[in-house]
């Protein structure tokens, strides 16, 4: 894959990556899996977005099982056709896939509750767990 991956960690069993250079091909690879994989499409100016580092810490450690979570740094310039295309207005804004398909859609601060009630509503759906 060619991308920069700024820090991934492995906690036990969950993922949380953090890319600030993607190209568009990669991304859709990642959002093509079978498990769910949730966008963080953030900048690092974006105060709302540095609100939201914290929930997402919590979700990765407690939903790792469940979703992927993906942070996308929209400031760089290869993030920029991924912009485009997801129409990403303002940040934070958040998508679900699973299968490339995306199954939800918001931007803003979002509880963490709301995020696991979400996952876990979209794992139900599908037949899974």
């Amino acid at each position: 894959m060619d991308f920069d991956i700024l820090s991934l960690y492995n906690r036990q069993r969950e993922y949380y990556i953090y890319i600030y250079r993607m190209k568009t091909s990669d991304f859709n690879n990642i959002v093509a899996s079978e498990r769910l994989t949730l966008i963080d499409f953030y900048a690092t100016w974006c105060g709302a977005c540095r609100a939201m580092d914290p929930t997402l810490d919590r979700l990765a450690l407690a939903m790792g099982d469940l979703v992927t979570l993906i942070r996308v740094d929209t400031s760089a310039i290869s993030s920029i056709p991924l912009v485009r295309h997801y129409n990403i207005v303002s940040v934070p804004t958040f998508i679900l896939f699973r299968r490339s398909e995306p199954l939800w859609r918001d931007s803003g601060i979002i509880a963490y509750n709301q995020l696991c009630d979400i996952i876990r509503h979209y794992e139900r759906a599908n037949g899974y767990k």
